[in-house]
Formats: structure tokens, C-alpha cells, sequence
């Protein structure tokens, strides 16, 4: 029997390469008043941005601002500030996930000018947000993080007291999701790899989460294997757009199937790596993926040998020899292994001690580990496994 289930609604998403083209008639208007939210540069020293943000000049009237790094809430404040009393009609937000966060949340606030601070979950005042947002419309450049297809903005203080937290409300989905891999052509190898590994590890969280619908795993399994073979690729030959499409659609796919499935204990330990480092989110992820599906494994073989857990880590095994059935279960949880430790090496994923975590840290990364994706993990982990799980990295 197919157990109950929900599904967020999803925006209109527009995929393929020259989508980016679709964009001036999909925002709509001559008068139409602009707020184009972009990274911190990159799109600029590529020709199709360069291009994209001179096309949107020439139809609109534009104001343009620039988000470097993960957004903080004082970024986002100073931002709806300023742009709050000008009457914006429509948000665009072009680049990679901290610039979707960005935008999501500034085009949430502008109508009322609010700071964010007011419906932060578990750090803000705990008020209730009400729309209308402003429409925002998502123009990913990276293939990672899927911020565009969901409906939370995740913002970070980061230091010693820091945090990672999110603005949810499902008013702040995009109206609109434009995927053009030509606009991930120019995304350097190393950041590739990060994004990689942190939409990767979405898709297979996502696909063991105990919260996992049949309508998530199929969405999983259309965008997973794509992007197991493409992985490598995008990397280490970026200008290959067969690679980067497969990747972009995985990412993106990712970020529908963790908002409706939850993540698993490798996202619940990167919120808090980086609220206190300037680790990124994806090399946080690649770094702990391998050990976190080695330790589920284990557990599941010596307690709960029928859960159906292990038979999906199996599937996502024999992915990685083309689906073949020849391999028996087992061998093929040994290739899903032997695969994510060589890619952890191969992409150059850093260990927590190089952004200063030891073991003396151990306690409070556990202490402020994500309570929602360790629901949701195939197995509940322990403070115990939990701490050898970052051992493993340390």
C-alpha cells in the first residue's frame, strides 16, 4: 500500500539550454522596475550573463545589487532598506544558491519592509509571515544547492555564536525557474565539485529519507543517475554541456525532493559546520557523504537487515555500473562506497581540522546539529555515532 504523502506545489520551471532567452517575456512589461540580484562578480567575466544583464537593461528599468558570499540577515535587511520605498515590481535573482537565498528572501520582505529577524526560525522574534511577496523569479548559474525550486531562504551569521537558519513560507517559491546550462559553462572546477557533491548528497538523502513518497523517489530517480555520470565530467571538462545539463536538472530536481522528503544527518552536521566556519556548504557535504552512508550501512546490517534502506543504497550502487543487475546487494552498497571516498579525494574535499574544528568542537557541532534532517536520516543516530561521523573528517 502507497502511504500518505503531500507535495508542495512547484513553480513553472523553464529547462534547456537558451532558456535564459525566455526571460524577458516571461517577466513581462515594459514599465516593469527591476531588482536584478546577482553573486559576487562571476557573472559578469562570462559572456551569456554579460549578455542576459544587458538584454534585461534594455527592456526594464533595473536596479542591480550584488550578494558576495553566503547572506547574512543584515545583508538582506540593508537590502530591502534600500529597495523597499522604490516600487519594485518583479525580483530576478541570477547566480549561484547564496544569491537564489538572497533573492527569495529580499523579495519576500519588500512589500512590507520587515527585517528578516522578525520570522527567522529559531533565532528571529517568531512572528508569523504574511504575504504578498513580490514576484521573484530564479536564474540558477550553479549546479548545487536547488535553492530555486524550494520555498525557504537560508540565511548564516558565522563565528563563534553563529547560525544557519532558514525564512520559510511557501509565498517565497519563484514564480518562475529558468535552468540554462550554457549559464554554468563558466563555473570553475572547484566549485563545481562543491555544488556537485552538495546536490548529490540531496538526491540521496532525499531518496533514503523516512519522510521518502513514491513521488519523490521517481523524481529521483529521473535526475540521479544522470548526474552520477556527470559528475566527474563537469568537473574536470567543464565546457561539456551534455554534462553540466545533467547536472543542472539534478540539482534542481534535488531541491524539490528535500523540501518534500527532508535531508539526512550529513546536512544535519553541515548547518552548524558552517555557522562556525567559512567552510562552504558543498565541501562540507562532499566531506562527509562517504562516511555518513558507511555508517547508515553498517547499522542497518547488524539491526535492521529487512529495512528497505540498504535496497536503495543497493539501487544507487548498481547506478554506477549502468543499472546492471549482476552485482548482488551487497557488492553494490561496496561500489556506492569505494565511488563516494574516491570522489571525496579525486575533487579535493577538505577535512573540518582545515577550517580549525577539532575534536574539542565534537560536542557543540552535536549540540546544533539540524533536528529536522536527523529525523529523517535512515537511521537515528546517536550523540555516539554522530561523533564518530565527524571524527571520520575531523
Amino acid at each position: 500500500m502507497i502511504q500518505p504523502f503531500s507535495f508542495a506545489a512547484t513553480p513553472q520551471i523553464h529547462f534547456g539550454v537558451g532558456a535564459r532567452h525566455q526571460l524577458v517575456e516571461l517577466i513581462g512589461g515594459d514599465n516593469t522596475r527591476l531588482l536584478i540580484v546577482t553573486g559576487g562578480g562571476s557573472l559578469m567575466r562570462a559572456k551569456p550573463g554579460r549578455a542576459l544583464l544587458e538584454t534585461l537593461e534594455q527592456h526594464f528599468y533595473c536596479n542591480h545589487c550584488q550578494v558576495s558570499g553566503e547572506p547574512s540577515p543584515a545583508c538582506v535587511d540593508q537590502l530591502v532598506r534600500e529597495y523597499h520605498p522604490l516600487g519594485i515590481d518583479c525580483v530576478v535573482a541570477i547566480g549561484g544558491g547564496s544569491c537564489m537565498d538572497a533573492g527569495k528572501a529580499i523579495a519576500g520582505l519588500l512589500p512590507s519592509g520587515d527585517s528578516v529577524m522578525d520570522y527567522l526560525e529559531g533565532v528571529g522574534a517568531g512572528k508569523t509571515f504574511r504575504p504578498p511577496t513580490t514576484p521573484f523569479i530564479a536564474v540558477p548559474t550553479t549546479a548545487g544547492t536547488g535553492s530555486e525550486s524550494s520555498n525557504n531562504a537560508v540565511l548564516s551569521m558565522v563565528g563563534e555564536s553563529g547560525f544557519k537558519k532558514s525564512f520559510r513560507h511557501h509565498a517565497l517559491a519563484a514564480r518562475h525557474i529558468v535552468l540554462d546550462p550554457e549559464l554554468t559553462l563558466s563555473c570553475p572546477p572547484q566549485v563545481t565539485a562543491a555544488c556537485g557533491m552538495d546536490a548529490l548528497t540531496q538526491l540521496i538523502e532525499s531518496y533514503l529519507s523516512r519522510r521518502a513518497s513514491p513521488l519523490t523517489d521517481a523524481l529521483v530517480m529521473s535526475a540521479l543517475p544522470p548526474l552520477l555520470h556527470a559528475l566527474p565530467r563537469a568537473v574536470e571538462h567543464g565546457s561539456d554541456l551534455d554534462a553540466r545539463t545533467s547536472m543542472l536538472y539534478g540539482a534542481s530536481i534535488s531541491g524539490l525532493t528535500l523540501a518534500n522528503a527532508g535531508l539526512g544527518s550529513v546536512h544535519a552536521l553541515a548547518s552548524p559546520i558552517g555557522a562556525f566556519s567559512s567552510m562552504p556548504h558543498g565541501q562540507a557535504c562532499g566531506a562527509l557523504l562517504y562516511d555518513a552512508c558507511r555508517l547508515n550501512i553498517e547499522w542497518l546490517n547488524q539491526h535492521d537487515p529487512a529495512n528497505t534502506a540498504l535496497t536503495k543504497y543497493a539501487t544507487i550502487g548498481r547506478m554506477l555500473r549502468g543499472g546492471t543487475a549482476l552485482l548482488d546487494d551487497q557488492a553494490a552498497r561496496e561500489q556506492l562506497l569505494t565511488t563516494l571516498k574516491a570522489w571525496s579525494q579525486r575533487f579535493g574535499m577538505p577535512r573540518l581540522s582545515d577550517y580549525g574544528f577539532s575534536e574539542a568542537d565534537i560536542p557543540r557541532l552535536i549540540d546544533n546539529a539540524s533536528p529536522g534532517s536527523l529525523r529523517t536520516n535512515p537511521v537515528e543516530m546517536s550523540r555516539d555515532a554522530l561523533a564518530t561521523l565527524i571524527r571520520a573528517r575531523l
